[in-house]
This record gives C-alpha cells, structure tokens and sequence, in this order.
C-alpha cells in the first residue's frame, strides 16, 4: 500500500535486534499496566471494597483512551537531541517507577487515592506506548508485522506474570508495601530496552513538512473502515473481564488460585497463542482470523453466563473458559494491532497506530465501567449474557466490514 509505513529489509541480525528491544519495550509498559488491571481488583475486593468501587478503578485507564489527543506530539517532539522515541521511553519509565512507589502510603482500601496515583502512572504509560508503537510501526518490515506484534503479546503475558500474578503471591505473602517495592524493581529491568533502540529518523532541520495531526488521519478513507472495525470489534469484552476476577472471588475460589489461574493462560496466551495467531495471520489474513476468534469467545462468554445462571456447575469449567478467553484476547490483538501498524503511514506512525489502538480500548473500557452496576443491579448472568451477544454481533459486523472494503487484501500488500 503506497502510504503505509515504508521500511526497508534488516539484515538477520538487525531483525534479531529490533525483536528483542520491542520485547523489552512491551514488557516494560505490561509490568505497571497488569499490577493494576490483574493484580489490584482482587486485592481490593478481598478487603472488603465493593464490586461497584472496583468498576471504578477503569478511570485509570482514561489517558490510555485520550492519548491520541498528544500522540502528534510525541511523533514531531525529541526530549533529546539524539533520542526521539527512546527519549520518551526513559523519561516516561522513569516517572512509572516513581507512581509505583508513591502508592505505598495509601493501602488497598483508599480507592480514590488508587486512582489519582495509577492514572499519573497511566499518563506516562500511555505516552511511551505512543512512542513504542511509532517505533515499531516504523522499522518492522511488513512480513515482519504479526512476528512483532507476537512478540508484543508474548511481552504482555510476561508482564502479567510479573505485574499480576507475582503482586498477587507477593501481597498474601510479604504485604502491600513489599509487593509495591518488588515490582517497582523489576520495572528498571527493561528499561535497558530503550538505551538499545536504534533511530534513522533526523533531528528536524528546521522547517516542518507533513506535521504530525489527528486531521491527516481522518482524511484517509481506508484508515476510517479500519476505525470502524476498532470500534465494534472488542466492545463487549470489558463486560466480562473486569468482572472475571470478582466473579471468581464470589464463587469462593481464593486468590492465589486466582493468581495462578492468570498467570498459567498468560503465559500460555502470550507465547503459544501470539504465535498461534501470527501463523493464521500469514495463512489466512485478517479478516478470516478475526472471525474464527471473536466466535470462540463468544463460546466463552456463553460459558460464563451458564454457570452464572447456574445451568453448569463446578470451578473447572469457569477456569476452562477464563483460560481460554485468555489466550483468544491475546491473539485478538496481534491481529488487530498487525492490521493497525499495516494502516499507520510513515509520515506519523505513531499518531495513526494510537488513533485505532485507542478506539477499540474507548468501547473496551465503557463495558467495564458499566459492568460492576450491571452486575450489583441484574446480576452476573444478565451481564455475561448481554456480553455474549455483543460479541456475536460484534463479530459478524466486522467480517462484513473487511469482505465488504477488501481491507486486508489491500493492507497485507
């Protein structure tokens, strides 16, 4: 495709190199990202927060839905004269670690301070990640896409591991405080990621030609169809995902077993399943893997809802059926993000990859603000119901999209 991003072919060892830099990069934004999205909700339910007040810690995650407002300007500015997208990564890092340890005082209870802290945190989070897509969208070569955005999901199950799984075992274990100061520390481990990133890019000579800007996005029409797909594709999943870990807590399963259950499919998912999902992407394109996905979770939801509703019963199927989602959710996004970075041009990588990533994570957390009322007023059958037939409407209105304009056939170009 003529204006999508351009680059030219690595060598072996340059592939090789920008593989594991954008793993470091991934990881490095998973860590905090999960110590809040896996570890946090169970912790607070345990003490005695309520499933409403829960629902509420998705206010976190606002900067990540609104960071396509100052993505131009992390594409056109340069914290550093010889660093552009690095520079970003290890001022941002910096100040991660730094929320991370500001939440000490506060204990699992005080939500609201939870929330001012962890939305600073996802302040920087969000604009190293605008920085860090940019840079991928940017160097991988376009057979190279679904390996990249593998590796990001393998990243992210790892990230769970340590900012999810481990700040749950470490909480039962050493404490609030001990878990905060060990996560904290492993956040310094992949910030040796950005000291490695290799840059082509100049530094502007003085004029600017072809800023950076949200209107240069919107004037393409075949990126417009891909923000159509990003927003009807993934719009019932936070129904179910921020309520997965309180459901279990209610069932009576205990944390730990919890941590695990998260820890298993993640790294399950991030590792077998990202590569599960590069292989169908180069096989069978994008339209054809988004389907067969988004109806296997559809399965799944459908599961959540009969033992809800009491139609099956025990904990092995619900943990059949949270692992599994797990590992679909995972390749749900490196196909989704292959085809973001095949949309994104060259001129601003990053502010178009952010435009589509934040569409389908604005419908994404409307569901899971919403979903802890709709689970205290009609209970959680209604709610895992209702996402059930989200999903499947969901999905066969993104398949008519992609036969209808031929997006894949144009973008895997």
């Amino acid at each position: 495709m003529s204006d999508t991003a351009a680059t030219e072919r690595p060598t072996t060892h340059g592939r090789m190199r920008l593989f594991t830099v954008l793993a470091g990069l991934y990881l490095a934004q998973a860590i905090p990202s999960y110590l809040f999205a896996a570890a946090l909700p169970p912790i607070m339910r345990e003490a005695g927060v309520s499933r409403t007040a829960i629902a509420y810690l998705s206010l976190w995650f606002l900067p990540l839905l609104l960071k396509f407002f100052w993505a131009p300007y992390v594409d056109r500015v340069r914290p550093f004269a010889r660093a552009h997208r690095a520079g970003w990564v290890i001022v941002t890092q910096a100040g991660v670690i730094i929320s991370i340890l500001c939440l000490i005082p506060f204990g699992p209870t005080n939500v609201s301070a939870i929330i001012c802290v962890g939305m600073l945190g996802a302040l920087l989070i969000s604009t190293q990640d605008i920085a860090t897509d940019g840079y991928a969208a940017k160097h991988l070569a376009p057979e190279d896409r679904a390996i990249g955005n593998a590796i990001q999901g393998g990243s992210v199950a790892f990230g769970v591991v340590i900012g999810g799984t481990l700040g749950l075992v470490l909480y039962s274990s050493i404490g609030w405080t001990g878990m905060l100061l060990t996560i904290a520390a492993f956040c310094f481990i992949p910030l040796a990621a950005a000291f490695a990133m290799r840059e082509k890019d100049p530094a502007p000579a003085g004029q600017a030609v072809d800023r950076p800007s949200l209107k240069a996005f919107f004037r393409r029409r075949e990126v417009r169809d891909v923000l159509w797909v990003a927003l009807i594709y993934r719009m019932s999943e936070g129904l179910v995902k921020a309520m997965e870990g309180s459901y279990l807590v209610d069932a009576g399963v205990p944390l730990t077993q919890i941590g695990y259950l998260s820890g298993i499919a993640a790294t399950t998912a991030g590792l077998a399943g990202a590569a599960i999902a590069a292989v169908l992407l180069q096989r069978f394109g994008t339209g054809w893997t988004l389907g067969l996905l988004g109806f296997l979770r559809t399965i799944c939801f459908a599961l959540f809802a009969a033992h809800a509703l009491g139609f099956i019963t025990g904990i092995v199927p619900i943990f059949g059926a949270a692992g599994f989602q797990t590992l679909i959710r995972y390749m749900e996004i490196v196909a989704l993000y292959s085809l973001f970075m095949a949309s994104a041009s060259k001129e601003q990588p990053g502010t178009d990859f952010t435009i589509l990533a934040c569409a389908q994570l604005i419908v994404y957390f409307a569901g899971s603000m919403i979903s802890g009322k709709i689970a205290d007023v009609l209970g959680y059958g209604a709610l895992f119901g209702l996402a059930t037939l989200l999903s499947f409407v969901a999905v066969v209105a993104t398949i008519e999209i992609l036969n209808r304009k031929r997006l894949e056939v144009r973008l895997d170009r």
